[in-house]
């Protein structure tokens, strides 16, 4: 397993560890729909929640959350749906990021909730 795939376990095991602490129930973790994976999808009261975790070991080349390309988003949107009618869930989705910054000297986590929204 290499580095990046390393670390980026690592971020979404933090992130799920943070969303359980915010009440958040976890649905799903790593949920593939052809070309599309959500890396986390969860549920805070009545709202389903599907997010993506960016982790970075810098910023040196930006922030994570600035990595989630219009593409990538689009196939988020579309396993969504496919969840969404799948299990028969009729219920407000919105769609997250999670930032994880891990570094030598601290980790940080930015929750940007309703980060991206689907397109007609």
């Amino acid at each position: 397993m290499g580095q990046k795939h390393i670390l980026g376990d690592k971020g979404e095991t933090i992130a799920k560890d943070y969303l359980i602490e915010k009440n958040y129930l976890i649905l799903e973790k790593n949920w593939r729909h052809l070309k599309a994976e959500i890396d986390l999808i969860a549920q805070k009261e009545d709202c389903i929640v599907f997010v993506e975790v960016k982790t970075r070991s810098s910023i040196n080349f930006g922030s994570p959350e600035s990595f989630v390309s219009e593409k990538q988003q689009k196939r988020i949107i579309l396993a969504a749906n496919e969840y969404l009618q799948k299990n028969d869930i009729q219920r407000e989705a919105r769609f997250d990021i999670i930032s994880i910054t891990i570094d030598s000297k601290k980790g940080t986590i930015k929750h940007i909730e309703d980060a991206f929204y689907p397109t007609l």
